[in-house]
């Protein structure tokens, strides 16, 4: 096992959860790896629509490759989103995780919502756990259950939870998740860590590792936010309204370039 691999499996038991951030491209990356972030993960919405592409729809594999070739160049490991693992083929995907692997890429997300916002058959999307497991052993492999965020089956989630870490999974995903006692009885009937998505309406960092919470994703949050900070202040210039305070100079961008 590569020593980002370790050193990004051990960040899941610690005392206190992972707060993962996740990067659109290299320079959100390293800005987040400087700030002191111990791991970074890549949001799906931020490759997809910054390619001009719709997320979760399996359509995004090139660029997903080449971010996370660019993010390999980064001290910290890096986690990546790979929708659904952009077939239902578990040998391709379990070739693309392969890929990834070679760059020193420590983890991936597999989820199992689908395009159509359906769920995955659980057997198979456990048979694409399995093969990404026996390809790249040492892959922190993230299984996503997609119950609460599309809103489809819910009942279903304790089951798929099971499902997944019988088929090797290393940690479990359930974005969507808000309710306390709905966490709470997650992380008792798991013993891989539980990942969740930070939501601003639901509970507090500190709330969440009080429940048990292993590992806490912003996913697209500062996507969105970066817009929408940029959208704010092209408006403050055309107006004569004040820009935000606090922007880092072009020098400090070029800095963040390990090539220079």
């Amino acid at each position: 096992m590569t020593a980002k691999a370790t050193v990004f499996r051990d960040l899941h038991y610690r005392g206190e959860p992972l707060v993962l951030p996740n990067a659109w491209d290299f320079a959100s990356g390293a800005m987040l790896a400087a700030e002191g972030f111990p791991a970074v993960g890549t949001t799906s919405l931020g490759v997809a629509a910054g390619a001009g592409l719709p997320d979760g729809t399996g359509v995004t594999r090139d660029e997903t490759l080449v971010l996370a070739t660019r993010l390999s160049r980064l001290a910290v490991p890096i986690t990546v989103d790979i929708e659904g693992g952009f077939s239902e083929d578990p040998d391709e995907v379990a070739e693309f995780a392969w890929q990834l692997g070679e760059l020193g890429i420590a983890g991936v997300n597999l989820e199992d919502g689908r395009a159509d916002t359906a769920l995955a058959d659980p057997g198979h999307q456990s048979e694409l756990i399995a093969a990404v497991k026996a390809r790249v052993p040492e892959l922190f492999v993230n299984a996503r259950v997609d119950t609460h965020w599309l809103g489809v089956d819910p009942s279903s989630t304790l089951a798929r939870v099971a499902r997944y870490e019988k088929a090797g999974a290393d940690g479990i995903f359930v974005p969507g998740l808000t309710d306390s006692e709905q966490i709470r009885t997650v992380v008792h009937a798991t013993g891989l860590p539980l990942n969740v998505l930070y939501l601003s309406t639901g509970p507090s960092v500190a709330e969440l590792a009080a429940l048990g919470v292993r590992r806490i994703s912003t996913g697209s949050l500062l996507y969105r936010a970066s817009l929408a900070t940029a959208v704010g202040t092209a408006r403050a210039v055309r107006d004569g309204a004040a820009i935000p305070t606090g922007l880092p100079s072009y020098k400090d961008i070029q800095a963040y370039s390990p090539l220079r």
